[in-house]
């Protein structure tokens, strides 16, 4: 049976002899006061050719293994520093499944990258979001109050319509009328039909008749999106409301990157968290017309929309020239928690709440 050992049968190898006989000259301890032949004929083919086999092979090792750890280290206690040295990399890119239900955390922390003209949501969570509509959850339809499921589907999918109209439309984005998603509201429902009058009239609006609420507005000589995509993330629920009514609820978070009309290159990020509560009606219980439903409540919550005095359209805080409320802090990403109706912006004092992010 053979033996595992150097290529004259001994049971040690070349290599490690050679490896005893550095030591020795060295001084190591145990070294032996007089070589064997076979080790004197070693020391002579060591000593007429260069020392390269086990102690550099050794030495490589034990430098790249160092290196390891040191980098190791680095990305453990500065880890957004280090991403940020390879390009911005590392930020994860794979899709979010869709929200069917409240999330039960805030997402995780990102790399902290600004926004720039080609990737305008880099470095925020919403980089990872769906474009437009399809990052608005519609759930399955089944048959609810005075509704079968035909018609409880319908009802839904016209509830997504509204918001889309309200919060994508390229055109009210642009500050003009939003006449589409003011079609689908209940022209009998008088609060609200004087609420948007108030709204959209000439004069300034209040906090009270502020068109935001509803509809998301930029004014196009100050700033313009970043272009043709806004990030969303929400979702819509549904039950049995009063009189037999399906009432909806829509609770949808809107990214909109934004720049200075006259450019610049700046990029801010104007985030929009909306909760609309819809009223499908019986129509043989409540006045409405076919089509249109009602509106039960509607509130935000905005970061890097304006601070001041409300104007109808969202202002964003180009150049840093506004001083938020550094005492009430939100995270705009975070869609854990009900929404807040007494934060974001809050212009009948002049502060707004400090974004941890944007």
């Amino acid at each position: 049976m053979g033996v595992a050992g150097g290529q004259d049968g001994s049971s040690v190898s070349d290599e490690e002899w050679e490896r005893f006989l550095w030591e020795s000259v060295a001084g190591a301890a145990g070294a032996p006061v007089e070589l064997s032949a076979r080790a004197r004929s070693l020391e002579r083919r060591s000593r007429q050719s260069p020392r390269r086999p086990v102690g550099r092979r050794r030495v490589g090792w034990y430098v790249t293994g160092f290196l390891a750890v040191v980098a190791l280290l680095g990305v453990s206690l500065f880890p957004q520093r280090i991403v940020g040295w390879f390009g911005g990399g590392g930020q994860e890119t794979a899709p979010l499944a869709a929200e069917s239900e409240r999330p039960r955390t805030a997402p995780g922390a990102e790399p902290e990258l600004r926004p720039t003209l080609t990737e305008p949501f880099r470095g925020s969570p919403a980089a990872r979001w769906a474009d437009g509509a399809a990052g608005i959850t519609v759930p399955a339809a089944r048959a609810t109050g005075w509704m079968d499921k035909a018609q409880v589907a319908r009802a839904l999918a016209q509830s997504k319509e509204f918001l889309v109209a309200a919060g994508l439309d390229s055109h009210v984005l642009r500050g003009e009328r939003p006449s589409k998603p003011i079609a689908v509201l209940n022209p009998r429902q008088k609060d609200v039909q004087r609420y948007l009058r108030a709204a959209l009239s000439a004069k300034a609006p209040t906090p009270e008749t502020d068109p935001l609420l509803l509809f998301s507005r930029f004014r196009p000589d100050q700033a313009r999106l970043v272009g043709d995509v806004v990030k969303t993330r929400g979702r819509l629920s549904y039950r049995e409301g009063k009189r037999g009514a399906v009432e909806v609820t829509a609770d949808v978070t809107f990214v909109y990157p934004v720049t200075p009309a006259e450019g610049g290159g700046e990029v801010l990020r104007t985030i929009v968290r909306r909760e609309v509560v819809m009223s499908w009606d019986d129509p043989s219980k409540v006045i409405t017309e076919p089509g249109t439903m009602s509106l039960l409540s509607y509130a935000l919550d905005m970061t890097n929309g304006g601070c001041s005095a409300p104007t109808g359209y969202f202002v964003p805080p180009f150049g840093n020239t506004q001083h938020p409320d550094q005492a009430h802090r939100l995270d705009p990403y975070d869609r854990s928690k009900p929404l807040d109706k007494n934060s974001g912006a809050r212009p009948a004092t002049g502060n707004c709440a400090t974004a941890t992010r944007s």
